[in-house]
Order: structure tokens, then C-alpha cells, then sequence
């Protein structure tokens, strides 16, 4: 491990509590990191602060410790019910790491008491909790906290609780944004007392950011700290302790080279970041399957219960693969990360760095992987001038088994597979179109076909950037998909009780002639003749005059008066008999000419 400090904590201008030391010493941390010595004398000495640091760096005890030290020096001791300081988070796993840390240190101040309000679980469980236990610091995601000032029929008068408040904290404050968070962030802000200190902590300044320093602090001394060296004058943006790679693979080698890389790798502990939900969800159980004696978890979004057992029982792990979306991507800290493999490139060029940023953490040795197709391979240039971010070339894996035809026959076995297969297809090539960076990830130029087979898929599915395209590199099954069943004989029972309905429903169906209820049969046949004069008219290259439009539209008007009852059936034949005389008449004239 590399030593990345700035002296040790007893050399802080500031004198630190013997419980936070001693905790510090607990904890293996005997010295500061940058971001550490920069922040915790300011925000002591009741500065606000506006800290920008890469990723890694120590971020969470350069707030967690100043929290601490400005609780412990107020004058009038904080109640049970008394809020001191509140830490809001992007995501529900971050927040239950943070919480994790600071528990480590209010064990040795028990007169402080923590809460943590996150997303999948019950609220009003929280609002049991808070009353029975207290909060003076909230760990929080901004979605719950919103919910939490709003529950004072249930009991919980949160807004009277947080008048104590004297210290905020926005940790990852470019991803709350990013996330689409400014409305509860607001309403949140607006809760809140004036005279408070408050500290934003972000890996990425932007213009969002910007302004959300102007709204919230004030006058706020600003921290920006970079890597020492070459970094600091490239102002590189990843550790300087990551080695990144990049390997350049056609859509249907990309699993491959993956499993491939996996099955070498099987005693390290890896990230596996894919685009959407639904990849995750595939390719996990694919995973599963073809990468053996390993523990492989999934985490994504759209999980509400699962997520917060899942992140922590992969963080005891000393080895195994986490397949994830970008909701690991920002802040989490994973003991000894290995590899980040990146199998889709992010929607955005910040987002890549904070993916390589799970591993390398504050010194430590780490690698990173993403894997490119041909065409995205100027990607890695564009990295390298946005993003400061150095990548090297690693050459395709050889003797590589294809598992392709093995991912088939677990779609054809199972129609769960088959169906969720299909729709990390879909939702891949339209997370592909939203690209951040479209001058390169093109959609037109995708190799359809290519992906398709990468994906195992046993037929192309129905959507509109497939449209009137043709795949002549893509040969689907020769099998009805449609008779594939589900493992699951429940799920398989439902289905086919289903399908009987709907067959149940043509055979009803069928030979009936459809009619437009609530019409008469001479006004439909009035309009499609109507409608058939126009085509012809219209093959025949004559435009529609001012007065012949008007007259249609008159028509239009009439039959909307005749619906509503305003005209009778006898006064609306007259008018329309009228109405086609005219028409007639301007279309004799044309023939003529």
C-alpha cells in the first residue's frame, strides 16, 4: 500500500477528543489524507465547505470527525429527540456505509444517538425508532428525509426536531443532482435553520454543483485537492495507483472474453458494471451458471428489499463478483476490490471514473477493465482529454471457449432466461442510443446482428430501431419461442392459462365483421368514398383548393355536431349531399382541363 498522507492527526491545528483518536488508531488510520487535513480544521472552526476530491481519497472522515467535534462542543447538550447534524447520500448503500463508520466512533460517545432513513424499508418502522432511540446525527438518502418532514400526522414533527441542527452535509453532491434530486434537496433546505454549517463533498465540480453552493453555503471556502505528481499536473482524475485497460472485442466475443476472464481471476474480488437493470439481471444468472465454485451477487436499482444485505454481505467477501449497474458507481467503498470490469461503457464520461474509482482506494493497488467494440475505440482517446484519464491496451484472451450456444440452450430450457435475455437486448440498445458521448457510441453504426448474438438471443425481438432493418448474420431458432416453457411450473401454469384465454378469445372472435359502433353504415361508407376521391386526387397531382379544404373540413365540424346531437340525421344529409356536389363538380372540372 502506498502511503498517501499529510501527517499524522495530532498535527491538525485543531485539537481532536481522545475517543476520536482512539477510534482512528482502532480503525488502522494513524494519518490524514489530503482531503482530510484541507477540511476538518476548517469546518471546526465553523467554516462552510465546498470540497472537491477524487475518488478514494478519505472524504467520509473528513466530515464524520468534524461532525463529531462540533457536537461535542456545543454548549447546551443535544437531547434524545434533537437533531445535530444530518449527512444526505445519493444512494442507500452509501448511506448504510457511512453509518457503518460513524457507528465506529459513537460507540465511544454513547450520548450520541444515530439514525439511518434510506429507502426500502418500512417508514413508519423509522418513525417507531426515532421516537424510541432518538437521532442526533441522520444518515439519510434525500428521498426518505423528504418523506420523514412530512409525517407529522404519524406522529414524527421532524421539522421542530431540526431547529438544534448545526451541521449539513451533502456527501456526493454532483451525483444527488445527477440523479435528479434538486426538488427534495430544496424542500429539505427549506426545513432547515439559516445558521448551520454546511459542507458539500463532491469527486466532480459542475455547473449544477456550482449552484447548489450558492443556494445552500455561505461564504464557503473552497478545497480542491488532487494527486501528487504527475497528477497534479495533468490534473488526473483516477488514483494514481489504478492501472486501467482497455480491450477492444466485436459485440458476439465480449461475454466470452468475459467468463474467460472471470474463470482466471476466481480468487479476487471483482465489480462487473453493466448499463441497465435487465443486463444485470441476465447476465448475472448467466454468470451463475458458467463461472463455477465462485459467489456471484447482483445488485441493481429496481431492487427495494434485496439491496442494502446484499451490499453488505458482499463487503465481508474475500473473494467473488458483483454484477451492478451504476448505483455502486459513486462513493461505495468496497474492501479490496481487485478489478473493476466494465462490460458496457458508461452513459457518461464521469461516470466512467467513478466506476474505476471502486478500486485503488486511498493507496491501495487496483485494476480496471472496460471493453470496447471497434467502432467505440476513440473512446479511450476521449477519455484520456476529458476525463485525464490514462488507459492502456490489454490484447483479447486466448484459447477462449464459446459459451454462446450454452446461453441458448439455458434460453430454450427456460423461458424465464429466454424472456429476460430479450429484454436486456432492448433495453441495452436503447441505453446505447441516450449516450452521453453519441459521436461515438453511434447507434446507427451498431452491428445489430453482432449484439444479438452476444446477447444468445434466439430471435430478434419487435422495436422501433429495429424497423425495416434485415440481419443476414443473425439466424434465429427454427422453434417456435412461443412453446418455450418456464422451470417454474407456477409461473408455467399461469402462462399457459393465459395463452388458453386468448385462443378462447380469437375463436369468439373469429368471422366477425367489425363495425364502428354508433355510426350508420351509409356514413362510413360516405367517408371511405370520400377518402378514396381524395387518393385519387391526389395521384393525379391536382392540390386541394382553399375552398375544397374548407369544405372538408366543414365536414369534419358537421359530423362532430351530428355526434354531439346538435344537428338532425336529415339536416346533416343535406348538408353533405351540398358539401359533395361541390367536390364533384371542382373534380369534373380538373378531368376536363
Amino acid at each position: 500500500m502506498e502511503t498517501v498522507t499529510e501527517g499524522k492527526w495530532e498535527s491538525l491545528p485543531v485539537t481532536l477528543s481522545p475517543g476520536v483518536l482512539q477510534t482512528l488508531r482502532e480503525l488502522g488510520f494513524p494519518h490524514m489524507t489530503p482531503v482530510q487535513s484541507a477540511t476538518i480544521p476548517l469546518f471546526m472552526n465553523n467554516k462552510d465547505v465546498a470540497a472537491e476530491a477524487i475518488t478514494g481519497s478519505g472524504k467520509t472522515l473528513a466530515f464524520v470527525i468534524p461532525i463529531l467535534e462540533i457536537l461535542l462542543r456545543r454548549e447546551e447538550k443535544l437531547k434524545k429527540m434533537q437533531v445535530g447534524a444530518i449527512v444526505i447520500t445519493p444512494t442507500r448503500e452509501l448511506a448504510v456505509q457511512i453509518d457503518e463508520v460513524l457507528s465506529y466512533f459513537t460507540k465511544h460517545f454513547l450520548q450520541f444517538s444515530q439514525i439511518l432513513l434510506i429507502g426500502g424499508k418500512n417508514p413508519i418502522e423509522d418513525i417507531e425508532k426515532f421516537k424510541e432511540h432518538g437521532g442526533n446525527i441522520i444518515i439519510a438518502t434525500p428521498g426518505r428525509l423528504e418523506d420523514m418532514f412530512r409525517r407529522k400526522a404519524d406522529g414524527l414533527d421532524l421539522a421542530s426536531y431540526v431547529k438544534s441542527l448545526d451541521v449539513l452535509v451533502l456527501d456526493e453532491a454532483d451525483r444527488l443532482l445527477d440523479m435528479g434530486f434538486e426538488a427534495s434537496l430544496n424542500t429539505i433546505l427549506d426545513f432547515l435553520p439559516k445558521q448551520r454549517r454546511t459542507g458539500l463533498f463532491s469527486a466532480t465540480q459542475t455547473q449544477e454543483v456550482e449552484n447548489l453552493v450558492r443556494a445552500g453555503l455561505r461564504n464557503p471556502v473552497r478545497i480542491s485537492v488532487k494527486e501528487k505528481g504527475v497528477a497534479a499536473s495533468s490534473t488526473q482524475k483516477t488514483p494514481t495507483r489504478l492501472e486501467n485497460y482497455y480491450m477492444v472485442c466485436k459485440a458476439d466475443e465480449k461475454f466470452n472474453q468475459l467468463v474467460h476472464f472471470l474463470r482466471q481471476h476466481k480468487q479476487e474480488k471483482h465489480l462487473v458494471f453493466f448499463s441497465t437493470c435487465a443486463c444485470v439481471e441476465y447476465y448475472g444468472k448467466a454468470l451463475e451458471s458458467l463461472v463455477k465454485n465462485v459467489k456471484i451477487m447482483c445488485i441493481h436499482g429496481k431492487m427495494k428489499h434485496k439491496r442494502n444485505k446484499i451490499f453488505t454481505e458482499f463487503r465481508k467477501l474475500p473473494s467473488g463478483i458483483l454484477v451492478c449497474t451504476d448505483v455502486m458507481a459513486r462513493g461505495i467503498d468496497i474492501p479490496e476490490v481487485n478489478w473493476v470490469l466494465q462490460y458496457d461503457p458508461p452513459s457518461s464520461a464521469s461516470a466512467f471514473v467513478h466506476r474505476c474509482g471502486r478500486t485503488a482506494r486511498i493507496g491501495h493497488l487496483g485494476s480496471a477493465l472496460v471493453f470496447l467494440l471497434p467502432m467505440e475505440e476513440s473512446y479511450v482517446n476521449f477519455l484520456s482529454i476529458n476525463q485525464k484519464c490514462p488507459m492502456q491496451e490489454m490484447s483479447p484472451l486466448k484459447n477462449v471457449v464459446d459459451l454462446l450456444p450454452k446461453l441458448k440452450s439455458m434460453a430454450l430450457a427456460d423461458r424465464a432466461m429466454f424472456e429476460k435475455g430479450m429484454k436486456a437486448f432492448v433495453s441495452c440498445v436503447q441505453a446505447y442510443a441516450k449516450h452521453e458521448c453519441n459521436l461515438i457510441f453511434r447507434i446507427k453504426d451498431l452491428d445489430f446482428a453482432s449484439l444479438a448474438r452476444g446477447f444468445a438471443l434466439l430471435r430478434m425481438p419487435k422495436m422501433p430501431e429495429l424497423k425495416g432493418k434485415c440481419f443476414s448474420d443473425f439466424v434465429p431458432v427454427s422453434i417456435d419461442t412461443d412453446s418455450i416453457p418456464f422451470k417454474d411450473k407456477n409461473r408455467e401454469k399461469q402462462r399457459q392459462k393465459l395463452l388458453d384465454h386468448q385462443r378462447k378469445e380469437r375463436q369468439a372472435n373469429e368471422g366477425k365483421r367489425k363495425f364502428i359502433r354508433n355510426k350508420a353504415w351509409s356514413k362510413q361508407k360516405a367517408k371511405k368514398e370520400k377518402k378514396m376521391t381524395m387518393k385519387r386526387r391526389r395521384e393525379e397531382g391536382s392540390d386541394i383548393e382553399d375552398e375544397e379544404m374548407e369544405e372538408l373540413l366543414n365536414d369534419t365540424r358537421l359530423l362532430k355536431r351530428l355526434k354531439k346531437g346538435k344537428i338532425s340525421e336529415e339536416e346533416f344529409e343535406k348538408r353533405l349531399l351540398k358539401s359533395e356536389r361541390k367536390v364533384k363538380a371542382v373534380a369534373d372540372s380538373v378531368a376536363e382541363d
